[in-house]
């Protein structure tokens, strides 16, 4: 999914972070989630918007892109250029996550979990608490607990920015500045059972 074009880097050095609400849903993106990669007590609802970790097994087929271990999904689109979407997400044990689309999916090793390697980033959303984790460092991140977060990607400048959303209010829990190699996917790891994320229809 490319998202308003794919600028060059030398642009969007000086083009700034969108300001506010409205102006980040001129970037709004579509993102839905794969099931050919969640995990088998993961169930998915609502088109493939909503995550719900559950007891049971779900009866997905077998696949080579299901994560066997971590309470994981990958949306089904790639990310590029510039793009928004905000997630509502209950607020016990959850990640949201982007990777990319190479990160292993089998076993219990932190190369397959969010956050704990080179090949995703992850914001940790808990009850009274943020953290931050890439490649098994953690950041302690401060802001208003929401049970709404939205999340900035500007592909080609390398930007990648996590927000507390209410009503139209945005405040800065995290912002990333690095070189991307590769189109980002969305992603959510479900701690608890009956957490639940939902990417939201903003457009």
């Amino acid at each position: 999914l490319s998202c308003i074009g794919q600028p060059s880097l030398e642009f969007n050095m000086f083009e700034p972070e969108p300001r506010s609400r409205e102006d980040f849903l001129r970037y709004a993106s579509d993102v839905t989630l794969d099931p050919n990669t969640a995990n088998k007590r993961l169930s998915l609802s609502d088109g493939n918007r909503r995550a719900t970790r559950v007891c049971e097994e779900q009866s997905y087929p077998d696949h080579p892109d299901r994560f066997d271990h971590y309470y994981q999904v990958l949306s089904t689109e790639g990310l590029t250029g510039r793009c928004y979407w905000e997630v509502e997400c209950s607020v016990k044990n959850v990640f949201i996550a982007v990777s990319y689309r190479d990160i292993k999916r089998r076993g219990n090793g932190h190369e397959n979990a969010f956050g704990y390697n080179d090949k995703s980033w992850a914001l940790r959303c808990q009850k009274n608490s943020y953290s931050f984790y890439f490649n098994d460092l953690e950041s302690e991140v401060s802001g208003p607990i929401s049970g709404r977060i939205g999340v900035y990607l500007d592909h080609s400048a390398g930007a990648l920015s996590f927000y507390s959303v209410k009503d139209k209010t945005m405040s800065l829990l995290h912002r990333v500045q690095t070189t991307f190699t590769q189109p980002l996917f969305a992603g959510v790891w479900l701690g608890y059972t009956g957490d639940t994320v939902h990417f939201l229809k903003l457009k």
